[in-house]
């Protein structure tokens, strides 16, 4: 008995794809039969990431587009249009260096390190959500996607704006869902918890164990304490779920964020 690729025949838009987080996804997205069009602000990085899917025998093309650059971003979504018809998954997984933004107390923060991650995390996931959702709307179909951490249903300390922007992404999602599924046009994510085979997660992890005092293992130790399963999820394991929420196998899967915190948020 022969299996179906989960997104065989899709289009793929994966913004922020120089990342841990868009290389897992890419790649996976890719294995399952979809063609990925990978934007990122550094071109080198997409292109090898391009290369690397090709290789394996996908389809994949990279372009540098900066996700906070309105006209960047409607460009590069008409030249995707333009060359394979339509875009059926746009995926965001634009990140931030975290070394100023973190490990400060609120009250000691500079208010720009405060809004930053809140004006452009947030911008991006609007701007590429926005301008795919009227061209999803028009035909009437496609998925919109990003990742989230859990900073945005729980307390941690040290966050700065971090928390406040996963959180307005929440909303974000939801919003965007309610006004878009008449139309046709899912809209979802993914929150999960730290994961340490991430780049940022290693910048993040180290960031607060110096301001707790200990060391980076043991920070690392301290937030597994707090999963059930007393550890913590992978990038493929993320990317696994984001590819199955995208596929229309998961069509009932909408306006709501994937718990992927292995029980450190109870749903």
């Amino acid at each position: 008995m022969s299996t179906s690729l989960l997104l065989q025949d899709k289009t793929a838009v994966i913004y922020g794809a120089g990342g841990a987080i868009g290389h897992a996804v890419a790649k996976t997205f890719a294995r399952e039969g979809a063609r990925v069009f990978l934007a990122g602000r550094t071109l080198s990085k997409a292109e090898v990431l391009a290369k690397e899917i090709v290789t394996a025998g996908g389809v994949a093309e990279a372009a540098q587009v900066d996700a906070l650059d309105e006209n960047a971003v409607a460009e590069h979504l008409d030249t995707v249009i333009e060359k394979a018809g339509g875009v059926d998954i746009s995926f965001n997984a634009v990140g931030l260096r975290n070394t100023t933004l973190q490990g400060v107390p609120l009250v000691d923060l500079n208010v720009d390190e405060f809004m930053r991650p809140i004006a452009e995390h947030v911008r991006a996931n609007f701007l590429t959500a926005r301008l795919a959702g009227r061209h999803m709307t028009a035909k009437g179909s496609g998925v919109i996607m990003t990742v989230t951490s859990i900073p945005s249903r729980i307390a941690n300390p040290l966050m700065g704006g971090v928390a406040l922007a996963m959180a307005a992404e929440e909303a974000l999602i939801r919003d965007l869902s309610v006004e878009l599924a008449p139309h046709g046009v899912r809209v979802a994510g993914v929150r999960t918890q730290g994961m340490p085979d991430s780049g940022t997660i290693e910048e993040v992890f180290g960031i607060h164990a110096k301001a707790h005092g200990i060391t980076r293992d043991q920070f690392q130790d301290m937030v597994t304490e707090r999963t059930h399963r007393k550890r913590l999820p992978s990038l493929q394991e993320m990317a696994e779920v984001v590819t199955f929420i995208a596929s229309d196998r998961a069509s009932g899967i909408a306006g709501t964020m994937a718990n992927m915190s292995l029980g450190a948020i109870p749903d």
